[in-house]
């Protein structure tokens, strides 16, 4: 093989993978939000559900961004195993769209396309047609890339040793370890397909090798599921096991035809000048009618994916090890849903820590209890450790999420978790207080310690209305919020001129209320910082 033929298959590649990434990612920005928003408001009607992951894979053009998406919304419990099931089927049917569009053969055309698209980013400022440029320019750059790897590709049919080699993809075994194993090493069924086109389009390999070939690429797309399950529940792992045997059943089913009637003859007889057509032909008949043979068991698909993969006490997982594991991926869509969902959870867990840091923090200043500080303490380090790992996460999420108002939700949850440390800083103070005074020897008067009793009452109150705030609606506990977060500016201010009062009639130690003082100064800002959480929640979904 010449140099300049290897380099130019390279570019080819490179151009093709480019131009699917470019059309998967601004399709993404431009309908990510809305695909989930389906997804998560989907009915367990099983038709419906087929359609619904058709249709989304087919925009997104890519079914392990679909069953990825799936993954993280069994997870977190927006959708059953069971109406997982009816959208990996359909999701299999939607990513043969990218195999029938190259099977188009507008290659010709194909530089136009590109600098249509390339125009429409350059010269349009609006951001949404930018991204509509985005995909137009990415399907001319795959073109274009198609195109470079058939012409590269066509010396290589001279070649006795490539030939040799591709005619050993006429054996089931080796065709199907052949494109599962290269499909998961570049993690798109749609991309291998492709690949798969331009060699049948050069001639090296017949449709009826290429169809044990294209079997194998539909198990190895299973692999970007499967990674992305792992640190998931028992559910969202068994989705995965769903998806492998959806393709695996499809996959002895279809060999079995192959080997007992000329399957791959039939199919070549209606596009006979088209081997890039025969191939997205078999591509899209395996999906539907693997679609259509299982729709009946698919309930039985869930019974057995849970028989294989049983309920048992689950180890605690590396959360990091696996979010690093998912920002790596390429399906953007799939792995920041999973991801905003995981932030969700921990950011829940980071409330619960900082609501008990206000409870004991008041406490201890009520019960002048300065045991309560070690528990605070040890609170307030992992508080702090939950803002520093969640800001990572946030800022690795930003860098690989398209979508706008997947954008401005995780920059709201960015928001939040800020504040939440801050309240958790004010409850370490105010537990500290407890401390000071308690090796001084300085006590709070009767009414002050009604009036912290009455402070701790509010600051939890509106606390729990935050915690609650993903529950309810948003809008509605956000004015509640603000209300109690008045309440206490006005026992701030209430509270102080009574000290000031009783400083003026010597009747309050100084020391005393200097605390005092501070204690206030904590509670008001707790509650600047409950209502800036409730305001930027108000803009998470």
């Amino acid at each position: 093989m010449k140099m300049n033929m290897i380099l130019m298959l390279l570019g080819g590649l490179a151009l093709f993978l480019y131009g699917m990434q470019m059309m998967s990612n601004n399709l993404e920005a431009v309908a990510g939000d809305r695909m989930k928003s389906i997804l998560e408001r989907l009915t367990a009607n099983r038709f419906l559900g087929v359609i619904v992951g058709a249709g989304i894979t087919a925009v997104i053009q890519s079914s392990s961004a679909t069953t990825v998406m799936v993954v993280g919304f069994v997870n977190s419990g927006l959708m059953t195993l069971n109406q997982a099931v009816w959208i990996i089927m359909g999701a299999n049917i939607g990513t043969t769209i990218t195999g029938q569009l190259i099977a188009l053969d507008i290659g010709t055309i194909a530089p136009l396309i590109a600098f249509i698209g390339v125009a429409m980013i350059l010269f349009v400022k609006n951001k949404k047609v930018q991204y509509v440029g985005g995909i137009v320019a990415g399907l001319g750059v795959l073109f274009i890339g198609m195109g470079m790897m058939s012409d590269a590709m066509i010396p290589l049919r001279d070649s006795k040793q490539f030939i040799e080699l591709m005619t050993q993809f006429s054996n089931p075994f080796l065709g199907i370890l052949a494109g599962a194993g290269f499909t998961a090493i570049i993690q798109s069924s749609s991309a291998s397909v492709g690949i798969l086109q331009a060699l049948a389009m050069s001639g090296l390999i017949s449709i009826n090798s290429a169809v044990f070939v294209l079997f194998g690429q539909n198990i190895g797309t299973c692999i970007t599921a499967v990674l992305a399950s792992i640190g998931t529940s028992r559910n969202a792992k068994r989705t995965t096991i769903i998806h492998l045997m959806f393709n695996l059943i499809g996959t002895v089913i279809f060999v079995c035809i192959c080997l007992t009637v000329p399957f791959a003859e039939w199919i070549a007889l209606r596009t006979p000048d088209n081997l890039a057509a025969q191939i997205a032909n078999v591509h899209t008949i395996f999906n539907i009618a693997t679609t259509l043979i299982l729709i009946p068991f698919g309930d039985w698909l869930a019974k057995v994916a849970t028989i294989i993969l049983p309920d048992k006490k689950e180890e605690t997982s590396d959360t990091d090890k696996w979010f690093d594991e998912l920002s790596s991926s390429q399906h953007v869509l799939g792995i920041s849903t999973i991801a905003i969902n995981n932030l969700k959870e921990e950011m829940n867990e980071m409330l619960s820590l900082t609501y008990e840091n206000i409870e004991n923090g008041f406490k201890a200043i009520e019960q002048g209890n300065p045991e309560l500080l070690r528990e605070v303490s040890k609170k307030e380090e992992a508080i702090d450790m939950y803002n520093v790992k969640l800001s990572r996460k946030i800022a690795k999420i930003l860098t690989i999420e398209k979508a706008p108002d997947s954008i401005k939700e995780v920059k709201s949850m960015f928001e939040v978790i800020g504040n939440i440390e801050r309240i958790g800083d004010h409850a370490m103070n105010l537990a500290e207080y407890a401390v000071t005074m308690q090796e001084k020897g300085l006590k709070l008067s009767k009414d002050a310690h009604k009036e912290i009793k009455e402070m701790r009452h509010i600051c939890l109150d509106t606390f729990t209305r935050i915690k609650n705030i993903s529950e309810g609606n948003k809008q509605q506990v956000l004015g509640e919020v603000t209300v109690l977060e008045q309440r206490i500016d006005d026992t701030t201010e209430e509270y102080r001129k009574r000290q000031t009062q009783q400083i003026q009639e010597g009747i309050c130690d100084i020391e005393t209320s200097i605390y005092y003082t501070e204690i206030l100064t904590d509670y008001e800002r707790i509650g600047d910082h409950m209502l800036n959480i409730a305001e930027a929640y108000a803009g998470i979904k």
